[in-house]
């Protein structure tokens, strides 16, 4: 749009915005890109940096933690139209609300399904979360607490209250008091003593954009817990415990210990990505089972099994050794 355009039609107001306890604590700068979506994040240290945004009459700098009763001062600012947000049909809300495995007024537990990404970017127009996003309007406060790899289905959590994400992020940090684990189904036969692969993961970025994960000296400390589920002839079902939280990093590690998943079209060899998709396994067998966590001084456990279409598959294609 330009000057002559903008000046001719209606700007929008100055805003005043009261912080609440669903933002004490977030940084000004992270929470405008929030509240401000269709702005760019540039624009937004730059109206900071002029004073079109300020806390408390005063001018404020991006990394400037909220406090609750904070007033923001929000200049006039042409917003992105609420038409550019992608429309997501009624099947899908549908879909994914009778995947939630629990909500309450600050978390929802999602069995997120195998395809769907868990936020637009990329070239994609929406996730999951811009699904619940939409699904829960009334929510002043929707994000991811974690991630899942889009090919990766199973648990996830997504924060209603900011409180939440903060205990949560805290405790994933800190390793204490959240435990995922995950069912991977694997090539080969992995031996029952192979408890866990210790190996650091260097992530790299193609000119393309795609991530690819190895095992590097120069990586970040990995570590991933394993036990032995059932065997079948040629492929195992393995229970996976990530002790760290890097990028692909059971993927990685199961390739490393010599058992890449079926499915992984990023790490496994193409010829057993053929013969495993002639068989019908035409997705990563990668799925977070089971979330056990504490919150707000109470234990949560939250459990998804396999996809029956899975559990179909490796029942009648696969030859079982002992269960």
């Amino acid at each position: 749009m330009s000057d002559s355009e903008l000046n001719s039609a209606e700007r929008p107001a100055v805003r005043y915005v009261t912080i609440d306890d669903n933002n004490t604590g977030q940084r000004i700068d992270n929470f405008l890109v929030t509240f401000l979506k269709g702005v760019p994040k540039g624009k937004i240290y730059n109206l900071l940096r002029k004073g079109e945004i300020r806390v408390n009459k005063k001018r404020t700098k991006p990394d400037y933690r909220l406090q609750n009763d904070d007033i923001v001062r929000i200049a006039p600012i042409v917003i992105a139209p609420e038409s550019d947000k992608p429309v997501l049909s009624d099947r899908l809300k549908s879909e994914i609300e009778s995947r939630i495995v629990y909500e309450d007024k600050g978390l929802i537990v999602v069995n997120k399904p195998s395809g769907l990404a868990v936020h637009g970017g990329s070239g994609l127009s929406f996730g999951l979360v811009e699904v619940i996003r939409q699904m829960r309007p009334q929510e002043k406060f929707i994000e991811l607490v974690h991630r899942l790899d889009r090919d990766t289905s199973g648990l996830i959590m997504i924060a209603k209250k900011r409180a939440v994400l903060k205990e949560l992020h805290t405790a994933l940090r800190e390793k204490e008091g959240v435990q995922k684990t995950y069912l991977a189904l694997v090539y080969g036969s992995w031996p029952k003593r192979k408890l866990q692969v210790n190996a650091p993961l260097l992530k790299n970025e193609l000119q393309s954009g795609e991530r690819i994960v190895r095992v590097h000296t120069d990586g970040k400390e990995s570590l991933t817990r394993f036990k032995l589920v059932r065997q079948f002839e040629g492929y195992s079902l393995v229970e996976c415990e990530p002790v760290t939280g890097r990028t692909h990093q059971i993927r990685v590690h199961t390739l490393h210990a010599g058992y890449p998943i079926v499915g992984d079209d990023k790490y496994s060899p193409a010829e057993s990505l053929k013969e495993t998709k002639a068989l019908g396994f035409k997705r990563l067998c990668l799925h977070a089972t089971r979330l056990d966590i504490m919150l707000n001084g109470e234990r949560m456990l939250f459990e998804a099994p396999l996809d029956k279409e899975w559990q179909t598959l490796m029942n009648e294609k696969l030859t079982g050794i002992f269960s």
